[in-house]
């Protein structure tokens, strides 16, 4: 049943609430993330047997075979929280927080959260070489996807890494599971275990050194969501991470980070409008929707 109350109690000062959402039940994120990574379990393997059934190789992966199970991770992660959360109510886009926001607060909290996010994950990787001498390692999932093996694979490997991923993680960790768990205890125990959550799922795709600062980076899009009301500055500052994270990973030089994170910015943007322009519009803070002109 969807609830229509306009009152969130669990909001600090000066945040607006989230226009008839619906409020999930907590217990539906476990389900949804069960159902997501499931999913997306599921349909690598048969994209690894169909591989294998017509004669690919398969050992080591060719990097197409991991470019479309990422691929369909990403969807399965889109899908799964939609399925879940159609058990409450059909749901909408803006449900998952796809609605507009005021674009300076947003620049400025979501700056906040970044610069926070590298200088812990600085400190961090200080503290792990010097007191275990774990070293930061080179993130070989872009290896794997085929980012040095030819021009095709570099700008799929880019599109997924800093387009796909931001926008099917935010939707599903942000969109839902965070969202969910506020109905059980409020907004900090739930941005800390969605936090968790979320370093912990890039256990196979992160250097080790990096599961701590991704799980406080979780945390800290949770309350960039909470403050803006809004998904956009969350996938707008994941995007801009995975892209200066690929780009320094890489090698490139600053104009070609700086190249790769406008590319992610416009495709994203691109992908959000036609999606808000199939979908059925947020009301606005009286109940009333606006019409598409």
């Amino acid at each position: 049943m969807q609830e229509t109350s306009l009152e969130h109690p669990e909001l600090p000062a000066g945040v607006e609430p989230t226009p008839l959402a619906p409020r999930w039940p907590a217990r539906r994120a476990p389900l949804a993330l069960l159902t997501a990574i499931g999913a997306s379990l599921a349909c690598g393997l048969i994209v690894y047997l169909v591989a294998a059934a017509t004669g690919v190789r398969t050992s080591p992966t060719p990097a197409s075979v991991n470019l479309i199970s990422t691929l369909l991770q990403d969807v399965c992660f889109i899908g799964g929280a939609m399925l879940i959360a159609a058990g409450t109510a059909r749901p909408q886009l803006w449900h998952f927080g796809l609605r507009p926001t005021r674009l300076w607060p947003a620049v400025g909290w979501g700056a906040l959260v970044w610069v926070g996010f590298l200088i812990l994950t600085a400190l961090w990787t200080v503290l792990m070489e010097q007191a275990f001498g774990i070293t930061e390692q080179r993130q070989n999932i872009l290896d794997d996807l085929g980012v040095r093996d030819g021009s095709t694979l570099l700008i799929a490997t880019a599109l997924l890494v800093c387009v796909m991923a931001p926008l099917a993680e935010e939707f599903l960790f942000r969109g839902f599971v965070f969202t969910a768990l506020r109905s059980w205890r409020g907004i900090w125990p739930a941005a800390v275990i969605t936090g968790i959550v979320f370093g912990g799922v890039h256990v196979l795709s992160s250097p080790a050194v990096f599961i701590v600062p991704l799980a406080i980076f979780g945390f800290g899009l949770c309350l960039l969501y909470v403050r803006t009301g809004s998904l956009y500055p969350c996938i707008a500052v994941h995007a801009l991470n995975n892209s200066v994270a690929f780009g320094v990973t890489e090698g490139w030089s600053a104009l070609g980070v700086v190249g790769l994170a406008a590319g992610a910015f416009a495709t994203l943007a691109l992908i959000l409008t036609l999606a808000r322009r199939l979908s059925s519009p947020a009301p606005d803070s009286a109940g009333r929707r606006p019409v598409h002109r």
